[in-house]
């Protein structure tokens, strides 16, 4: 048989692994950073593009998009090649890949600090950082298919078809979750086409699967290439593989309106969820079964070998984390959990246990080969080993902790029928120093990962680079298309690769079909409660405030209908009171009281010196200030593209009149003045006030009058929510 020479191409996976490095310390340092503002809430004070509710959606799409995704891209690049005894089929689109995937890192760093976010949970970015990513992804997907299609293996290993799975799922994903109307194509500023409820199944429609197609089933691709390699063991099981795969990518998809429970999604749509997310645990479970004893015979080299170490402890934290997720989908469990830190614990054993140990042990596999030579320091990685581990507990066990706390707290009762902690700050209070702890467990890791960086660095300097490595295998003979006698249909299917992709493709298109086709196109799915109407312009505005800080990270928007929650906030939330947001703002942890019913609640003033300095009128707040609102050039409300806004929701079907769009600056002007009227009832705010507008005049500056400043038109949104509706006779 014939032998053909070739190269694989290692300098586009020393890329990846470098940006790998270099984004997972940014992307942990920010993450660092907000643990510590939760101590000290204007630790970056004054400062707008360093605040906590812009800093947060950088930090979760750094560690995920820029740490997870370039790691994801190195094992992929390294292991696919081997696997199909190829070079990647285009050198220029692996580049265009990674440099394409860095700019749209550096365009998130650079928007969301700055304000720039659509809110949706893992899909903050923009639009037309949106469209780059669909189009870099497209090119990767181009090139790993176009490499399967001209490969020397015959057969696809397993890896393999988790690496198709992901390209296809996480493109169907993004695009049906972006889809939004850009105000202008001059601006960055756009609005979901979905609306309240419908919104909100498709952003966890996509929120739960990015974390299943995005961080799981490629590195579970990689699971089965690199343990195996690292052990020098066959993989446990090939028929555990396959049900493993299939019925993983099947269920997984179906899972996403668990974290919609008690909330104003469709009943039916609620249980849907639940009943998917118990079965998921099979199928996840089995991958870890089959991972692990891959390791049987090998753990004399477990205990030595720092790269085995992280893998067992990654995959040990994806059973963990995959047990936990349908035991919080159960509704008793997500009655407690939801909206608590029981969810950041959850959340962050996955990405630090399973996605950070598993990216730390396939640096340390592959830095050495790429380099001829062996890691610097064992003993190093060991210690980054323990420090890591350490850290995770320290950073995870706190936190179930504080979760029970807010979770017991918020639910208890007198015998009276009063809440025992009426004050939501009691409960902050009280978890505290459960913070403190994360905050030390946090930078145990990120301790960790610079002792990483220093013996890698190390490593590659005493090394050579190998930049074009020699390979050879036999050329692919063409053989039937047609299964052979004795060829069983999935090891036919595994040399059909267009057939496996269009058969992953439908398993995953059936859940999120039957689940979104009829919460969109089914009206009644939605009542519509006539008394709600849309946002004045001055509230319109004053929401996508709401939206570039970052409000909806900390608060919620969403009263589900339990006695401890009603007692607290008010009446529980309404489907058709959420019809006209684009988009939703439910919010996913409540590090704050809830804000759906807080519209006339307080007074103006009372707003207004939140905003200012929130301890001033809430004693132990840990939320920051935001001076940038009130005062400054800042603080100007830009009403330039008001009436264009109310356009695009026109388009989104939100009945704005002709008439309304033409009267908007009066509209706004009105509205402001009122606000501004009633904040001259405290006598403070009026002295401050005239003092500031008379210095201006003497001085030669200009003054902008409070009614036309940012803050005016937050306190109006805010005094707007849940006001609609008559809560007595709203139906129920």
């Amino acid at each position: 048989m014939e032998m053909q020479q070739f190269h694989y191409d290692n300098k586009i996976v020393t890329k990846f692994i470098y940006a790998t490095i270099v984004f997972g310390v940014v992307g942990m340092l920010v993450g660092l950073l907000l643990a510590f503002m939760f101590l000290f809430p204007n630790l970056t004070d004054g400062i707008a593009w360093l605040s906590f509710g812009r800093l947060r959606p950088l930090h979760t799409n750094a560690v995920i998009f820029a740490f997870v995704g370039n790691a994801m891209f190195a094992g992929i690049y390294y292991s696919l090649q081997r696997l199909l005894k190829t070079r990647m089929a285009s050198d220029l689109l692996s580049n265009i890949n990674f440099w394409g995937w860095q700019l749209i890192i550096v365009a998130a760093a650079i928007s969301l600090p700055l304000g720039y976010s659509t809110s949706k949970e893992y899909a903050e970015l923009e639009w037309p950082i949106d469209i780059a990513i669909a189009l870099i992804w497209v090119v990767f997907g181009v090139n790993m298919i176009w490499t399967i299609l001209k490969r020397r293996q015959r057969h696809l290993y397993v890896a393999i078809w988790f690496y198709i799975a992901t390209f296809v799922t996480v493109a169907v994903l993004h695009i049906f979750n972006s889809l939004e109307l850009p105000v202008a194509f001059s601006s960055m500023k756009s609005y979901s086409v979905y609306a309240g409820v419908q919104d909100a199944l498709v952003q966890w429609w996509y929120g739960h699967n990015a974390v299943a197609f995005f961080l799981t089933t490629p590195f579970l691709g990689l699971m089965y290439y690199f343990v195996p390699k690292a052990a020098n063991r066959p993989v446990y099981s090939y028929r555990l593989s396959i049900v493993h795969f299939w019925s993983l990518i099947f269920i997984y998809i179906w899972a996403g309106p668990h974290h919609l429970l008690y909330t104003a999604l469709p009943e039916w749509a609620q249980n849907l969820g639940v009943t998917f997310s118990v079965m998921l645990l099979m199928p996840s479970w089995g991958g870890m079964i089959n991972g692990l004893l891959t390791l049987r015979g090998a753990w004399d080299k477990v205990r030595t070998d720092p790269v085995l170490k992280f893998m067992v402890v990654a995959i040990t934290g994806y059973g963990m984390a995959t047990f936990e997720g349908p035991t919080l989908s159960l509704k008793n469990v997500n009655a407690i959990a939801h909206f608590t830190d029981w969810i950041i614990a959850h959340v962050h054993v996955g990405a630090l246990a399973w996605n950070g140990f598993m990216a730390f042990g396939i640096i340390y596999y592959l830095i050495p080969r790429l380099f001829k030579t062996k890691l610097h320091s064992l003993p190093l990685a060991n210690l980054h080993f323990w420090l890591g581990t350490l850290g995770i507990i320290m950073y995870a066990l706190p936190m179930y902790v504080a979760g029970f706390t807010q979770a017991s707290m918020w639910k208890q009762f007198n015998p009276d029928g009063t809440l025992v902690y009426g004050n939501f700050l009691e409960t902050v209070t009280e978890i505290i120093p459960m913070y403190w702890m994360r905050a030390i467990g946090g930078s145990m890791y990120v301790i960790g990962l610079l002792i990483l960086v220093y013996n890698i660095a190390v490593t590659i300097k005493k090394g050579s680079k190998v930049e074009d490595e020699l390979a050879e295998a036999p050329a692919l003979e063409r053989v039937t298309k047609k299964r052979t006698a004795g060829e069983g249909f999935h090891t036919w299917l595994e040399r059909r690769p267009i057939q496996l992709t269009i058969l992953a493709t439908v398993a995953i298109l059936i859940g999120g079909i039957i689940q979104i086709v009829p919460t969109i196109m089914v009206k009644s799915n939605i009542p519509t409660i006539a008394s709600v109407k849309p946002y004045t312009p001055l509230e319109l505005e004053g929401r996508d405030i709401y939206i570039r800080e970052g409000c909806v990270g900390c608060h919620s928007q969403m009263i589900r209908p339990f006695r401890s929650e009603v007692e607290r906030y008010g009446e529980y939330s309404k489907a058709g009171e959420f019809v006209y947001d684009h988009p939703f703002l439910w919010g996913s942890k409540r590090t704050g009281p809830d804000l759906h019913r807080i519209g006339g609640k307080y007074s103006d003033n009372w707003h207004f010196n939140h905003m200012y300095d929130p301890q001033s009128t809430s004693s132990g707040s840990i939320m920051p200030r935001y001076p940038w609102l009130i005062s400054g050039s800042s603080s100007t409300l830009d009403k330039s593209q008001t009436e264009a806004k109310m356009q695009t929701m026109v388009s989104l079907g939100v009945p704005y009149t002709d008439e309304d769009i033409a009267n908007a600056q009066q509209s706004m002007l009105e509205q402001g003045k009122q606000i501004e009227e009633n904040l001259y009832a405290d006598p403070d705010f009026a002295k401050n006030y005239e003092a500031n507008k008379k210095y201006a005049a003497e001085n030669g500056e200009a003054f902008v009058e409070m009614r036309n400043r940012e803050i005016v038109a937050l306190i109006a949104y805010l005094q707007r929510l849940g006001t609609d509706i008559n809560v007595e006779t709203a139906q129920k």
